[in-house]
């Protein structure tokens, strides 16, 4: 018989934290997070972490993941995430998957991650190149090896493009024969049945909760939060420190916006996301299963 994956999503400041541990209960299941904020050890306020209560109720798995200053990306998610099914089955139990990172989830549908290993001295030219040439260094080393164009790839995107050149000196292959490869890969988890739930909410309600979210946010401490996150390197990853509360509390911190900035600096990036997350679950997930409208 075909075990189900059951995954959850939905916009930032949704409700899925609660939504999911109720769902889990009643299965019997433990929770596997989807939140690439959440793999970072301190960031706690600014992400909504599970607290200490619910990750009690349930177990939770890939939250702490690495120290903020080391980045962790989607390949090591991919890898763990499948181990971490296996595991939990395993123990009997089912699976519950929720977040709200689009491309963290689009990999229990798709495939996002190839197997092409790019060499410490492939990955150091493609960042000479970056760093002296910008964006139009890497497209004209990209189109030099790809005579006969670059498909579908985002060439407004420094980083795809950047991967998308490694990829190619990596492995002697043009950009349209690694897309049609890549497209030709076995989906993830086929074996499995996927039930996809995807939490709404009315649109005033939830900006009325992205507020309320962030005004919770800087009233726990957030600003400490991020001062001591500073101490241990977060400007040193990327990922980390331009995730939303967090970039604009390092803003704040060095004086860049004043105090009465901050938090309609954080409700505004927060909705913006909201918009793409909306956009992303649209265009590059699945039809879900089921819709739940949690508004009031």
């Amino acid at each position: 018989m075909s075990v189900t994956l059951h995954i959850i999503t939905g916009v930032t400041a949704v409700g899925k934290t609660n939504y999911a541990l109720n769902y889990a209960e009643a299965l019997n299941a433990e929770i596997i997070s989807c939140d690439a904020s959440l793999f970072y050890r301190g960031m706690d306020i600014g992400t909504a972490k599970p607290t200490h209560e619910e990750l009690a109720r349930i177990p939770h798995h890939c939250i702490d993941l690495n120290p903020v200053n080391q980045s962790f990306d989607i390949t090591r998610f991919h890898t763990l995430a499948q181990k971490t099914v296996k595991d939990i089955l395993n123990r009997g139990k089912a699976v519950v998957i929720t977040g709200g990172s689009g491309f963290y989830l689009k990999s229990f549908f798709e495939p996002v991650v190839d197997t092409i290993e790019v060499s410490d001295a492939i990955r150091a030219e493609s960042e000479s190149i970056f760093a002296n040439y910008g964006l139009r260094g890497l497209l004209d080393r990209l189109n030099a090896v790809n005579p006969e164009g670059l498909g579908n790839l985002d060439t407004l995107n420094p980083r795809r493009v950047q991967r998308a050149l490694e990829r190619c000196l990596a492995s002697k292959k043009s950009l349209p024969v690694l897309q049609k490869e890549f497209a030709e890969r076995p989906k993830p988890y086929d074996s499995f049945n996927k039930h996809f739930i995807l939490l709404e909410r009315d649109g005033e309600e939830l900006k009325n909760r992205v507020k309320m979210r962030a005004e919770s946010m800087l009233k726990s401490g957030l600003i400490e939060e991020v001062k001591a996150l500073l101490k241990n390197g977060i400007e040193e990853n990327p990922n980390a420190a331009n995730a939303i509360g967090y970039r604009e509390s390092i803003a704040f911190i060095k004086g860049e916006i004043e105090e009465e900035q901050l938090l309609p600096l954080i409700v505004k990036n927060t909705n913006g996301l909201v918009k793409k997350q909306k956009t992303w679950f649209r265009s590059q997930l699945p039809n879900p299963d089921e819709r739940i409208d949690l508004s009031s």
